[in-house]
């Protein structure tokens, strides 16, 4: 039984606590963090006094952890790790609109890697998280595409999780074990400019055909269901930020220089979102469905969905996703 006001009681929680990893594909997060978007957009759907708390996780793993603990509110954070959720939770975790769809780049310093036929059972791969993460995963994709569908886990045992700063600095190191590191912007640039040798293995959008959405917000249906201005405060202040790295880009790169510490030029920066695939700040989820079938053909997921409207939340459900 719902006693009268409960709804309206849980609907004025005012403190909302967010995740989100390291590198240039959660820029649309700092934006809404330095301008305060969220509470911007709570204030005029009569929401007011909300105040945010952005908190940094090294990898989807831990951020999924952290929100089955209650710990988060609001994931931003990968594929695969919504899908899992959305799973294991039977519908309870849902994705709330989509943030970015940068490629992902596999790079090696190893001049004998060329193709990912090329690693042997000693050759190291980092990864956010082993086998869930969208890396993992986009990597599985292309092993059953090069050795056979049978073949998708072959290069599971060669990945080792690091989060992508550590992945860096391992890479950098030329004793370090890793030589292989499956990188997001702007890891992945800093390791073609900066590490001798280091070169394009392949990118996720010659495994996915195009885009695939990296990063997404996604909660919990019972924080959904219990603070729905909230959610669409969270999309309506998402399209502002994206506008906003289209619009003044050398704005929006200035802002994700101030509030994460990187301390990349802002021309390098440009230069790099001027990359192919790299103003991919798209609303809709993209690339989703090609992920979730993967994931259920080899058995990781239990459940095929019919749509990838079945795991993202109705205030999303107007948009040309897949």
């Amino acid at each position: 039984m719902v006693l009268p006001g409960s709804q309206a009681a849980a609907q004025q929680k005012t403190e909302i606590s967010l995740s989100r990893q390291p590198g240039i594909f959660y820029m649309p997060s700092h934006i809404m963090e330095k301008h305060k978007l969220i509470e911007k957009h709570a204030a005029s759907l009569d929401v007011p006094s909300v105040t945010t708390k952005w908190i940094n996780l090294s990898g989807g793993g831990a951020q999924t952890d952290a929100l089955l603990a209650g710990s988060v509110d609001i994931l931003n954070t990968g594929t695969g790790n919504l899908l899992l959720l959305w799973d294991r939770t039977r519908g309870g975790v849902k994705g709330i609109v989509a943030t970015s769809a940068q490629p992902m780049t596999l790079i090696s310093r190893d001049p004998n890697i060329k193709s990912i036929k090329d690693f042997g059972p000693n050759d190291k791969i980092a990864v956010p998280t082993v086998k869930v993460s969208t890396q993992a995963i986009v990597l599985q994709i292309a092993a059953s595409e090069i050795f056979g569908a049978d073949q998708w886990s072959k290069l599971d045992a060669s990945t080792v999780q690091l989060g992508h700063p550590d992945a860096y600095v391992a890479m950098t190191n030329a004793q370090h074990e890793v030589r292989n590191h499956f990188a997001i912007p702007p890891f992945t640039f800093l390791e073609l400019k900066n590490i001798p040798g280091a070169h394009v293995v392949l990118s996720s959008p010659d495994v996915m055909g195009g885009p695939l959405s990296q990063a997404q917000f996604f909660t919990t249906t019972k924080f959904a269901d219990a603070n729905p201005k909230i959610v669409q405060a969270v999309r309506d202040a998402t399209k502002e930020a994206q506008d906003l790295i289209r619009g003044d880009t050398r704005a929006a790169v200035e802002i994700y220089k101030e509030v994460t510490g990187d301390k990349t030029s802002v021309e390098d920066l440009l230069a790099w979102l001027k990359e192919p695939g790299m103003m991919e700040w798209n609303l809709q989820p993209q690339g989703t469905m090609k992920f979730a079938t993967h994931l259920h053909k080899v058995g990781t997921l239990k459940t095929m969905p019919k749509a990838w409207t079945d795991y993202y939340l109705p205030v999303a459900h107007d948009l040309k996703g897949n």
